[in-house]
């Protein structure tokens, strides 16, 4: 059992702890990491033997959410944690990113690091400390990885870029932004903006490299002093490259110029099986298919960083060609297709009632999303076959990413009262699916007549560098440039600034000049991609699909929130069994009324609002006959408000009795003449009855009777008798 033993630096303003050697001795390395008052636990597992016939590093990393970190029990039957959430798994993202390329690539040991929320304060987010962990427990063990790194959060607040804001203070920055780097790099970013520019980008990427050093030699003070001796990997033999040389020659390369990804593919495939028949007997499938690999890098490499020639002939910074279309779906609220290239994502738009809201059951402040989107790739999309079912950490990944990017230029709830449900299909995929949803989102947001700002656009930029120094930053990467190049640089936003960022890079990291040349080109690309869209659609259309709910909110005192709900929910209920409508109540008197169809909804609104408004001596209104008295009816004048109309108030001439005049459920007009001190409400009908015509045998007529007398002189009103009072005397 190791000796307990802290170390500290300050982040922020705040203490950055790392402790090691209180909990969980048994794994293979083991620390806590606390800032505030969040506290994760991170733990590395390391498997005795390597795995038998796999080509790729076993890397897992599962983030554990533990609602009691925030004082909270599980929902559901069984109140227990289950399947992780979507920010669970973007928070294993974001630490696997800028680990998994400093690990070596021969590794085939099983690594599985688990990082379990123990507390969060719900200031600051446990996703950094997360990857701070996983850094912290590879350093100390066995494993070569070519760390320590450090991950901070930055954030523009009132012009300032402030290190590690908390979450509240997020609600005010311009952008969320997070830096991984190791002492010399940066490894990986992560941002969501609100139209910032590409300078500012560039000064927070700086900004967070240079603090994450303080990070990096506190994890060197670690390794000091728990550091364990690493393992060396050893380097895979390459078999097999020179005798495919002879048969590959020039045909590589004229394959891979073909600018029909269909035929291209064809070509190379082809282009396999010869080497495999010619070359079988003294090698196996797996060795020539690996050195047929090397030989299509190299090549595609050196045709980039030689010639500045990319697959199918484009230069660097050469789109692909985009079509755009709207309106495809007849029947769905919205719908877009953009393609480019081979690239296609059909963008399906859906509008709901705010009652559509998606629950949040994690340990951040937010309860509640109204804006969600969701990608899938089904195997279809690249020619393949394959599970179809609950979506991966790539795909939640990717929704993530082109939801954050949308996001600032959708409406304010307060402006447009609607959940909105975004899906991207990809139906064809050859590289950066993400940025195309991004400009299929946008485009799909615009003809569903949702009215947001700008229109969105993404791009994907690689890179290809030989060691040297020497490199090409690519536009608009394919799926093969992405495979054998070093970096998946995903920029989208309008034509005033960025709003998402997310980079990945193969390498150990890339250095400041590389991302600001990166960022600065991938402006001009999605300039030129927002040209091409703004031709098929430049703006929201000026109504809503006719298929989609119409929400309307208004705002009534919250001390009338009781009379709009009545009680046990009596008059909710009731409006929305009149009006057939949706209505949802919130404590701060915010009410939403939603319906198919705007009269129905108007009618929803106009009861709710004659509930709650203050009534007036002098209002005229239309009510129904509740309860008959002897000296009177009471009126139901408003949802839940009665109202006496006396003998005296029925009729314009002298009536005997109360049934001669109205019976229960009769419509009558009424007049409010008079609120008593205790807020009774006394109503005359004979005031609102038409004057009789000056002629012979005229009659004033309402809705409540089909015979009246001609009019008497105005009478006084009187207060209601006591039963079995005597009747007051009357004046004609």
């Amino acid at each position: 059992m190791l000796k307990s033993q802290t170390f500290e630096c300050e982040i922020g303003g705040r203490k950055l702890v790392i402790e090691v050697g209180k909990l969980a001795g048994q794994a293979s390395a083991a620390a806590t990491v606390r800032y505030g008052d969040s506290v994760v636990l991170v733990t590395l597992g390391l498997s005795e033997k390597p795995r038998e016939g796999v080509d790729f590093l076993p890397l897992t990393v599962d983030y554990e959410e533990r609602l009691y970190a925030v004082g909270k029990i599980p929902g559901g039957f069984i109140r227990r944690e289950g399947r992780p959430s979507q920010e669970a798994i973007l928070a294993c993202r974001l630490t696997d990113r800028p680990i998994r390329p400093l690990l070596p690539k021969e590794w085939r040991r099983d690594i599985q690091l688990v990082i379990t929320v123990l507390s969060a304060d719900q200031e600051n987010d446990p996703d950094i400390l997360a990857v701070i962990g996983g850094s912290a427990v590879l350093s100390m063990s066995e494993v070569p990885f070519a760390g320590p790194i450090g991950a901070v959060r930055i954030g523009y607040i009132d012009g300032e870029l402030v290190l590690q804001p908390t979450l509240a203070q997020m609600e005010s920055s311009q952008f969320d932004l997070v830096v991984a780097s190791s002492q010399k790099e940066i490894v990986m970013l992560e941002a969501g903006a609100k139209e910032v520019s590409e300078d500012i980008i560039i000064k927070a990427v700086q900004f967070g490299h240079e603090a994450n050093q303080a990070i990096i030699n506190l994890q060197q003070q670690l390794r000091q002093v728990y550091g364990k001796p690493k393992i060396e990997v050893p380097r895979s033999e390459e078999t097999g490259e020179d005798a495919i040389s002879p048969i590959i020659e020039g045909r590589l390369a004229q394959a891979l110029s073909n600018p029909d990804k269909g035929e291209r593919e064809q070509s190379l495939s082809e282009l396999k099986k010869e080497v495999i028949e010619r070359l079988g007997e003294s090698f196996s499938e797996k060795e020539l298919l690996t050195a047929f690999d090397k030989k299509a890098k190299a090549e595609l490499r050196a045709g980039l960083l030689e010639r500045g020639q990319r697959l199918g002939g484009r230069g660097l910074t050469e789109i692909r060609p985009i079509s755009c279309e709207v309106g495809l779906l007849p029947r769905t609220h919205g719908s877009a297709m953009f393609t480019r290239g081979a690239t296609q994502v059909l963008t399906i738009t859906t509008l709901g009632s705010t009652r559509k809201e998606q629950q949040l059951d994690g340990l951040g402040i937010e309860e509640t999303k109204r804006f969600i989107h969701h990608y899938n790739m089904p195997p279809f999309s690249s020619g393949e076959t394959g599970r179809i079912g609950t979506p991966g950490r790539r795909e939640i990944g990717h929704g993530a990413l082109v939801e954050r990017s949308l996001l600032p230029v959708l409406p304010r709830d307060e402006e447009f009262a609607y959940t909105i449900r975004l899906v991207s299909e990809v139906l064809s995929s050859s590289g950066s699916t993400s940025m195309a949803s991004v400009c299929a989102g946008s485009l799909s947001l615009m003809d569903a007549g949702i009215p947001v700002r700008k229109a969105v656009a993404g791009v994907a930029m690689g890179l290809v560098t030989d060691g040297e120094g020497n490199f090409a930053i690519l536009t608009d990467i394919e799926g093969m440039e992405d495979f054998y190049g070093d970096m998946d640089f995903k920029v989208a936003g309008t034509a005033d600034g960025i709003t998402g960022v997310q980079m990945d890079t193969k390498l150990k990291g890339l250095t400041p000049e590389i991302i600001e040349k990166t960022l600065m080109q991938a402006r001009d690309g999605r300039l030129f991609i927002l040209d091409v869209m703004n031709q098929t659609i430049s703006s929201s259309r000026s109504a809503l699909s006719p298929y989609a709910p119409r929400m309307h909110k208004i705002t009534v005192p919250p001390d009338k929130i009781g009379a709009v709900i009545g009680s046990g929910g009596k008059t909710i209920r009731s409006i929305i069994s009149e009006t057939k409508t949706t209505i949802d109540v919130e404590d701060d008197g915010t009410v939403t009324i939603g319906s198919p169809d705007e009269a129905a909804a108007m009618k929803a609104i106009l009861i709710i609002e004659s509930l709650t408004k203050e009534v007036e001596v002098g209002e005229i209104y239309t009510g129904k006959v509740t309860r008959l008295l002897n000296f009177g009816a009471m009126v139901e004048f408003l949802p839940g408000k009665e109202g006496l109309v006396h003998i005296s108030e029925l009729a314009d001439y002298r009536v005997a009795s109360v049934e001669d005049i109205v019976k229960v459920g009769d419509e009558i007009t009424v007049k409010v003449v008079d609120i008593d001190n205790l807020g009774r409400v006394n109503l005359s009908r004979r005031a609102v009855l038409e004057p009789a015509a000056q002629i012979p045998g005229s009659q004033a007529k309402d809705s409540s009777t089909a015979t009246n007398r001609p009019p008497s002189r105005q009478r006084e009103a009187y207060p209601p008798r006591r039963p079995g009072a005597p009747r007051p005397r009357q004046r004609y």
